[in-house]
């Protein structure tokens, strides 16, 4: 990995723009939900095959602005961002009442996947990736956050609670199978990373989203350039802030 202390670390806003050099890698593309950019007929088509899709900012951060929409059995439409679904009879009502809301804003759509869920709430995962003081590209944290009950999202800005990732596997697999996983997360962090690098070739520091359904598929939702490091001291074992802080500090991160 070239660096270089003095060149500010490179951030990349549009979710847009990282996913289509994320497509350009064989491996990761099969590990990203069908993404397309905001356009009403797209909504359609993919509602239809994929029943339930979340649309969201190309540029925003925290969850904000995150809207899961839903085809029903009976046919109606049902749309929610905050804590409360709004309920449609057809899909130009709530299609124009969603577009009434975005404006014209960049927006995307992106396959929803159904997560995995602890204790009756639904779950994603956050993985740091950081280059660390040898110039190399490192996964230096893997965490689970605990969405809200009332809410779509996980972020722990919107009221998701970060858990440690073997609490939340406890119930679906065996430790040696959550052993084995981290790893797996932990090869698809770096890879994520070093394909990003191809296009961003400052990028110091990732924080990845990711989704497990449930047949233990992992699905990149997202990749983070400014990732907030402070969600891993929320855990009872600091071992992980203290190498993602200090990874941190040796690229010269102005830290709080």
């Amino acid at each position: 990995m070239k660096g270089g202390a003095l060149l500010a670390i490179q951030r990349v806003k549009s979710k847009w723009a990282k996913t289509k050099v994320l497509l350009l890698s064989e491996p990761l593309r099969e590990r990203i939900p069908v993404t397309k950019r905001w356009h009403i007929p797209q909504l359609a088509a993919m509602l239809e095959q994929h029943g339930m899709v979340y649309v969201k900012p190309d540029q925003g951060t925290f969850g904000l602005g995150v809207v899961r929409v839903e085809k029903l059995p009976d046919g109606r439409y049902t749309y929610q961002s905050g804590t409360h679904p709004q309920h449609f009879p057809s899909f130009d009502k709530m299609a124009a009442s969603l577009q009434k809301r975005i404006g014209s804003r960049q927006y995307l759509i992106q396959q929803g996947i159904p997560l995995l869920s602890y204790d009756g709430l639904r779950f994603d995962i956050r993985v740091m990736v950081q280059c660390n003081p040898k110039q190399e590209w490192e996964t230096t944290g893997i965490i689970g956050r605990l969405s809200h009950p009332k809410k779509i999202v996980t972020n722990y800005h919107s009221g998701g609670v970060p858990m440690a990732f073997d609490k939340l596997m406890e119930p679906h697999l065996t430790q040696p199978q959550v052993d084995s996983y981290k790893m797996w997360l932990a090869e698809i962090g770096t890879s994520v990373a070093r394909q990003l690098q191809t296009r961003y070739p400052r990028l110091k520091e990732l924080g990845i989203d990711i989704a497990i359904d449930e047949s233990f598929r992992p699905w990149i939702l997202e990749v983070n350039t400014l990732p907030d490091p402070y969600i891993f001291r929320k855990l009872d074992d600091k071992t992980m802030f203290r190498r993602i802080y200090r990874y941190c500090l040796a690229y010269d991160r102005r830290m709080k």
